[in-house]
């Protein structure tokens, strides 16, 4: 720049007046640059992929199937048949989640190349029938203290299974990394998710991954978790409130669910005695609870926590299960239950994917058919064979 006419003194101070302008020059364009980046489409465009997916799984159900670490020989029985596939799409349902229990299977049961020929052809079924496929790791044993471990262990699976289906549609098939992390430090779970995508991401760069919160994808955790940097996740929950309900009598939870015979919504008139193997444990207090919690409204106002939580991140939220042990609760109950979250969840656009297909929530009062369908089932799920 040249300066003529005037004293050293008055060019000195134009000089550093031209420095000070052009730095606040340089500092507005790179701030609006900035501001342009983060609400450029193009940088969302992964979330918004996220977000269409999600919704592309509503209306789901799971295979259990592969998940059960009780049974002998889980491989070699109960596969899902293509007559299922064909009754499931007749009922309008429009996707499956496949839970997996990758890590009993393979040291406990059968090689993995077994393994894999019985994903491999629930896979193609889902491609053949239209359905978008859920691969869920089912079991795994991650805990706050071999955290570090266990997500090396978790991230080595997920990389055969990436390798396996590298080539499969990623509009097709989701992952979800691991199943109901367990009550454990929500920033110890938020670390190995976090390491478990970055490892991911380096080898698939498209695939959606869905993630749920600790404590056994409990809505309430969600509701504390922060989200990750990755643009591509979906986060998943599970739905089973009021639990005192949905699971009683079930024999793997304890005397905590000891009291059966309770009805949906609740009803002083035959709501039954507590039993005593509940008392001294967090059932007593639920029994407490439930006649406020037994009824449409509980539902929704619990539901409508996760929805605020998706709201407040802007990121894509789904009900990975939800559904009624059938054991003990009435038919009726069960389906007036059912009805009433698919309601809410429809009402708060929600996707979700029932448990289970043909196990101990199966909708069904027998081996999975129409004639096995009662007809508040059918209402509770929208079927209308007419369509």
């Amino acid at each position: 720049m040249l300066i003529v006419g005037v004293s050293n003194a008055a060019k000195n101070k134009i000089i550093r007046f031209t420095q000070v302008l052009n730095f606040l020059l340089t500092l507005l364009f790179l701030t609006i640059n900035c501001l342009v980046a983060k609400s450029s489409p193009k940088e969302n465009s992964q979330r918004a992929l996220a977000f269409k997916r999600t919704k592309s799984l509503d209306n789901g159900i799971s295979f259990s199937w592969l998940e059960q670490t009780w049974n002998k020989a889980p491989l070699n029985q109960n596969a899902i048949k293509d007559s299922d596939f064909e009754l499931l799409k007749k009922l309008g349902f429009k996707s499956i989640r496949l839970p997996i229990a990758f890590s009993y299977l393979e040291t406990e049961q059968t090689l993995t190349a077994q393994l894999f020929r019985n994903i491999d052809k629930v896979v193609k079924q889902s491609h053949r029938y239209g359905f978008k496929l859920v691969l869920d790791l089912h079991n795994g044993n991650l805990n706050d203290t071999n955290y570090t471990a266990q997500t090396a262990k978790i991230i080595s699976i997920w990389l055969k299974i990436t390798q396996r289906y590298r080539y499969t549609s990623p509009d097709e098939v989701l992952f979800e990394l691991y199943n109901e992390p367990p009550h454990m430090n929500p920033d110890v779970w938020k670390d190995a998710a976090y390491n478990i995508v970055t490892a991911l991401r380096k080898v698939d760069k498209n695939r959606t991954y869905i993630i749920g919160a600790s404590n056994y994808n409990s809505i309430y955790e969600l509701s504390r978790f922060v989200r990750l940097a990755d643009e591509n996740i979906i986060y998943t929950f599970h739905f089973y409130e009021p639990f005192f309900f949905t699971h009683q009598g079930a024999e793997w939870i304890g005397n905590q669910v000891a009291t059966t015979g309770v009805t949906f919504p609740y009803s002083a008139e035959n709501f039954p005695a507590l039993n005593p193997k509940a008392k001294g444990t967090p059932g007593e207090a639920h029994y407490q609870l439930y006649k406020k919690d037994g009824n449409e409204r509980s539902v929704n106002d619990k539901l409508q926590i996760v929805k605020d939580w998706g709201n407040k991140y802007a990121v894509p939220i789904l009900c990975g299960e939800y559904g009624v042990y059938n054991k003990y609760a009435d038919l009726d109950s069960r389906c007036r239950y059912i009805k009433a979250v698919r309601a809410a969840l429809k009402r708060l656009n929600i996707p979700g994917m029932m448990w289970d297909y043909n196990s101990s929530f199966s909708i069904f009062t027998g081996k999975p058919s129409i004639l096995n369908l009662p007809t508040c089932m059918k209402d509770a799920i929208g079927y209308n064979p007419a369509k």
